[in-house]
Order: structure tokens, then C-alpha cells, then sequence
């Protein structure tokens, strides 16, 4: 699993040659990965300057209503916004977290404006982030 968290491209025939296997097997067992959903999809990861989106912002968001057509109306409006590439709900004092992907503040700020047309929010925190020191898609496999 860790090599097709490393790079999904590698060829089944590589892949096998690493782990001892033919590729027949290989291929099995990754399919079966596949199947079982441990696999969840196959993207391309691309590089956010590349794409003028490098800078990151984390958004801290508290709520004063916490039905649950409320929460539905919140998933439904973060969905619309391609800004928005991950969105988690919280424990503790903030209720969700967002991370967003913009090419400068003043993108951020239309971005804000956007947001808080669509969902109604009582507090919302923003902070920039200076550096990204660690990015990883991998996940840890010493609990499998």
C-alpha cells in the first residue's frame, strides 16, 4: 500500500518486483484493494503555484445554529465553492474547519464575501498560512 501511496503510476509489473510477487497476484490484490474501498480513488496531485493558488488559509467558523437543516444548508454551499478543498466539523470551541486554496488575500476576500452571502454564520476566523512545511496524501499504515 505504501508504494501506491508513494506513486500510484507505477506499472503492477514494478510494484510486484518490489514486494516479491508476480505481477498476476499483484494485480489481484490491488483490485481487491480497490473493491474493498481501502482504495478510494486515483487522482493527479498538482502543484498550487502552478496553479495560482498557493496561498492557504485555514477558516475557523462558529455557529449559533446547530439543527440539522442548518448543517445541510452548510454542506450544500461549501460544495459550491472550488476554493474550499477541505471542510471538517469540529469538536471544541470551533465548530468547522476549512482549508482554502486562493491565489492572493484580496482572492480570499472575494472568497469571504462569496461565503458569507451563501451561509449564515455567526464567527468566522482566518488565519494565512506563511509556509507549508509538511504536505502528504500518504497515510500512516502501522494501525493496519
Amino acid at each position: 500500500m505504501l508504494l501506491l501511496q508513494e506513486d500510484a503510476d507505477r506499472s503492477v509489473r514494478e510494484i510486484a518486483d518490489l514486494v516479491g510477487l508476480t505481477a498476476t497476484p499483484c494485480w489481484r490484490r490491488i483490485q481487491r484493494l480497490g473493491a474493498d474501498g481501502v482504495i478510494a480513488k486515483r487522482v493527479a496531485l498538482m502543484d498550487p503555484g502552478s496553479l495560482n493558488v498557493a496561498v492557504t488559509v485555514l477558516v475557523e467558523i462558529r455557529t449559533n445554529r446547530h439543527s440539522a437543516e442548518w448543517l445541510a444548508e452548510f454542506r450544500a454551499g461549501i460544495e459550491t465553492f472550488p476554493e474550499i478543498v477541505e471542510a471538517y466539523r469540529m469538536s471544541g470551541e470551533i465548530d468547522y474547519l476549512l482549508k482554502v486554496v486562493v491565489p492572493d488575500i484580496s482572492a480570499y476576500d472575494d472568497f469571504y464575501r462569496r461565503l458569507i452571502e451563501v451561509i449564515d454564520l455567526y464567527d468566522v476566523r482566518s488565519s494565512f498560512a506563511m509556509e507549508r512545511m509538511k504536505v502528504t496524501t500518504a497515510l500512516p499504515l502501522d494501525y493496519v
